[in-house]
Parts: C-alpha cells; structure tokens; sequence
C-alpha cells in the first residue's frame, strides 16, 4: 500500500469519520479489516480484532452517541495518513471541543488496519467527573 494523499486522505474521512457519531458500531466497525489494532487513551495496551473492537465501539458509541468527529487535516503517511480531527464531545450541559491526532493504516483492500487514537483528555475527564458529582 502507499500513503494516502491529502484529497484521499479528505475523502476517506468524509466516510469514516460520520462513523462514530450516532451509536451504530456496526457501521464504524465495517471501516475496519478483521485482525485491526485499535488504541485509544482508554485502551492504551490496545484492541485486537473486530470482534474485541465491536464490543468496545458498542460501549464507547453508547455513552457518546451525539459527538461529531471532522476532519482538520490529513497528512501522508506510510500505508494511510496522519488524521488530525477536531471532536465536539457532550458531557451534560457542556460541549468540549478537543483536537487530536490518529493514525490511520489501510490495508490492500482499503480497511483500516490500525488506527492509534492521541490527544489530552484531561479536561474531558474533569468535566465527566463534575457532571457525576451533580
């Protein structure tokens, strides 16, 4: 596989990205190749397959169903690209806005096969935690 492009990395997030916002894991989990890595900073040792993903996307979408993910920017990298994204996240009353970067490694047929998920979380886990003692 080769990097993706910045119009190809774009578009590819066009699709993907709608993906995480309104609790269908299925459809986000379609996106992936069936032996993908997954990490995020609530997973730091990572996930292992679709069926381990499945079950984690099912928990994370359900307590995250009207988050939206864009894209800010896609910069070429071996077998994918750098995703930077911006991310308005709900919690309670409030609406964060958070801004990461993940990777995102296609395999041969397109899938992703290994997407590594980084950012600060800190105010995201302050405001849960405020939100909980309300």
């Amino acid at each position: 596989m080769r990097s993706l492009g910045k119009d190809e990395a774009r578009q590819f997030a066009l699709s993907w990205l709608p993906a995480w916002t309104g609790n269908d894991p299925e459809r986000l989990v379609s996106f992936y190749a069936d032996d993908a890595y997954y990490l995020d900073p609530g997973v730091p040792d990572g996930i292992n397959g679709k069926p381990a993903l499945l079950a984690y996307f099912s928990r994370l979408l359900a307590y995250n169903p009207h988050w939206v993910w864009t894209q800010v920017e896609g910069i070429p990298m071996e077998d994918g690209f750098l995703n930077k994204w911006h991310a308005t996240i709900p919690v309670g009353d409030k609406i964060l806005s958070i801004t990461g970067v993940c990777l995102v490694q296609l395999d041969a047929q397109g899938k992703i096969r290994r997407n590594e998920v980084y950012f600060d979380r800190s105010n995201l886990l302050a405001e849960i935690a405020s939100q909980r003692k309300r």
